[in-house]
């Protein structure tokens, strides 16, 4: 199955919907259009069941384009916070909601929004040549994406700081150290290694993994009460799930379980 789209490539590729940033000339820097077709493409999994986001080339996503759009405006602010509410944001959104987990494969840059986009997957494999930059302050402007609020939550608010007020590149090797990203491997094997754990994740029990992507986002801002009521309402759910039924009988027949992401 494949969509067309102006900005992005999707193709399923198995039980895994693979979405390509695809502006490899512009080293995928994004214009609002391209984060309206990641979210057409997120509400049409027609059946997938883990995703894969990746960068055509040699970068994932130099940022937002600047190129025109806000740049050329009567009212640059306006137009920016507008492009943002209505396009960038949401799709943020949708993918912090998403019922299927997320996997991020990064090379070479991941700037400004595109840094958020690949720290919002669940797993985020880097080759060794990525970097992880939060470049605003360099041109006047202030992180968005939701990055004020994921990097205090991945790597504490000094590291934070530091990425945001000084503006400087964090290799893939620091980024592992500080716990910002899941992995960092060769550059000629990040493409088969970011589908082979998004491959695994998607044989896995999807009502489940998708509950639980949605715990985490949520336990950060809640207190211990209100986490241990969210997972026994989860828990709920997932027992009702045939994935729950199927990992019982496996269980107790000693075999791997076949999960069917129902």
């Amino acid at each position: 199955m494949t969509m067309a789209y102006e900005h992005i490539l999707a193709e399923r590729q198995g039980a895994v919907l693979v979405l390509t940033l695809n502006r490899p000339d512009r080293l995928n820097a994004a214009p609002p259009a391209l984060f309206d077709e990641l979210r057409d493409a997120l509400a049409r999994l027609d059946g997938a069941r883990a995703v894969l986001l990746a960068g055509a080339g040699r970068a994932f996503c130099s940022g937002a384009d600047v190129g025109g759009g806000a740049l050329g405006a009567d009212d640059p602010g306006e137009a920016t916070y507008a492009a943002l509410t209505d396009q960038y944001n949401p799709t943020m959104l949708a993918i912090a909601d998403l019922g299927v987990p997320v996997v991020s494969a990064v090379r070479g840059p991941a700037a400004g929004i595109g840094c958020s986009l690949a720290l919002a997957a669940d797993f985020c494999v880097a080759s060794e040549t990525a970097y992880f930059l939060q470049a605003f302050v360099n041109i006047g402007l202030v992180p968005d994406g939701g990055a004020s609020w994921m990097l205090p939550r991945l790597i504490g608010r000094a590291r934070a700081a530091e990425m945001m007020l000084l503006g400087e590149r964090v290799p893939a090797a620091k980024a592992l150290d500080w716990g910002m990203i899941h992995r960092v491997v060769a550059d000629e094997a990040l493409d088969a290694e970011a589908l082979a754990l998004a491959t695994r994740l998607a044989a896995g029990p999807t009502v489940a993994l998708g509950l639980m992507r949605r715990a985490l986002g949520r336990a950060m801002e809640s207190d211990y009460a209100a986490a241990l009521s969210a997972e026994a309402d989860a828990q709920r759910t997932a027992r009702g799930s045939a994935d729950s039924t199927e990992g019982g009988m496996a269980f107790l027949q000693k075999r791997k379980p076949a999960f069917q992401g129902r």
